[in-house]
């Protein structure tokens, strides 16, 4: 996975094109870099489970 890959995916999920997106312990750290560089950061959400892989989801109000 590279930065553009995920870029599309948050696209997508800004977009309504995904629900929400799983993120696999392998992928976390180049996702989060690149999510932390977008302007709505504070839309997307993230929901750890168990064995270290998150789910992603965008909300349409920014978190606080």
């Amino acid at each position: 996975m590279d930065g553009q890959t995920v870029t599309e995916i948050l696209d997508k999920l800004r977009d309504g094109e995904l629900n929400e997106y799983h993120v696999t312990k392998e992928q976390f750290f180049i996702f989060r870099e690149v999510l932390v560089n977008r302007e709505d950061f504070k839309h997307f959400r993230g929901i750890a489970k168990q064995g270290g892989s998150v789910i992603y989801r965008y909300l349409k109000e920014p978190r606080s």
